[in-house]
């Protein structure tokens, strides 16, 4: 599968990924992909994780994983969120970073495929509370580059923080450019 996904991805969509890949030395971390702006994303981003046998997750609530569609979505990278009802989605999703051995969790942090204002902020607590790094992955549709920075440890100053983060993504055009 992985040849296959390397040749659609290189050769006949005439993508490329740039940047940190050095991912056997990073276990653990928060993957955040931007500009999310389309459905498209979704087989870019499966044929450039299987290109680059690049092993990473997402995560859904308990529901989604149930005896119908669990093997799927866990073919898929997915883990369920189990939440007691004294524990935050945060911590909930922190213990998952604990549980296993190797967990990239990969979100949008737009957390739509909208144009928004402002990121959401919960994969920044995660990375956080989890004490893992931040990796930002950038979907550049118009120079077909999926760039991947270097792994970012959130400091104690998350104004700071956000302002590097999302000067990374400065000029990267998604899918629908107005939505970036």
């Amino acid at each position: 599968m992985h040849r296959i996904s390397k040749f659609i991805y290189h050769n006949l969509l005439g993508w490329k990924a740039t940047g940190f890949k050095n991912f056997d030395s990073v276990k653990k971390a928060v993957l955040i992909a931007a500009p999310h702006t389309s459905w498209h994303d979704f087989y870019i981003g499966v044929l450039l994780r299987s290109a680059l046998k690049l092993e990473a997750h997402f995560v859904g609530k308990e529901a989604l994983f149930n005896p119908l569609t669990a093997w799927f979505f866990r073919a898929l990278g997915g883990a369920p969120v189990r939440r007691n009802a004294n524990e935050k989605q945060v911590d909930a999703i922190a213990r998952l970073f604990e549980d296993r051995e190797v967990f990239r969790m990969l979100l949008a942090p737009e957390g739509t495929r909208k144009k928004v204002e402002s990121w959401r902020t919960g994969f920044y607590f995660i990375a956080k509370t989890a004490n893992v790094p931040v990796v930002m992955l950038s979907f550049d549709f118009e120079n077909k580059e999926n760039k991947f920075s270097e792994p970012f440890y959130p400091t104690d100053d998350m104004e700071a923080d956000f302002k590097f983060m999302r000067a990374f993504f400065e000029g990267v055009k998604g899918k629908v450019p107005e939505f970036s």
